[in-house]
């Protein structure tokens, strides 16, 4: 079953059961798969899928930081209640061990030797990582690691 599926059929779980907020949100995130889908003609896959979850991630924490800069509690509750949902979606997030394994073997991969191979680093490990680690951190770990 494929993640679209997947989501629909916990769509029709949540009207069943009247879980109104889990099928709010997953409302929200299919309409976004769906508006992808027309605003590039395109079918999407899983890994693509993935992607568009990640990026709702990314809004709602964003939105989370700037509702307690503003100290509006209430919003920030909201926003941190669909991160939740979202990420029963994604899978498993790496530890830090795994993730400076996946660097030490990209390092190795392509012979990178300075901070100018850093791109070719960043495109194997986010290949390999996708959806399950939070490429700003892997890519400050990368440049630490060909800086030093």
């Amino acid at each position: 079953m494929t993640l679209k599926q997947q989501l629909t059929e916990d769509m029709k779980t949540a009207m069943r059961g009247g879980e109104k907020h889990r099928l709010g949100v997953i409302r929200l995130m299919l309409a976004a798969i769906k508006q992808r889908e027309v605003d590039e003609r395109i079918e999407l896959d899983d890994v693509q899928v993935l992607a568009t979850l990640e990026k709702m991630l990314k809004q709602r924490r964003d939105s989370v930081s700037q509702f307690d800069a503003a100290h509006r509690e209430d919003l920030s509750a909201i926003e941190r209640a669909e991160m939740v949902v979202i990420e029963t979606y994604l899978p498993a997030k790496l530890n830090e061990a795994e993730i400076d394994a996946l660097i030490t073997a990209a390092i190795g991969e392509t012979g990178a030797s300075s901070a100018r191979d850093m791109g070719k680093v960043v495109a194997a490990v986010k290949e390999k990582a996708a959806g399950r680690a939070d490429m700003a951190v892997v890519s400050g770990k990368i440049k630490a690691r060909l800086a030093g």
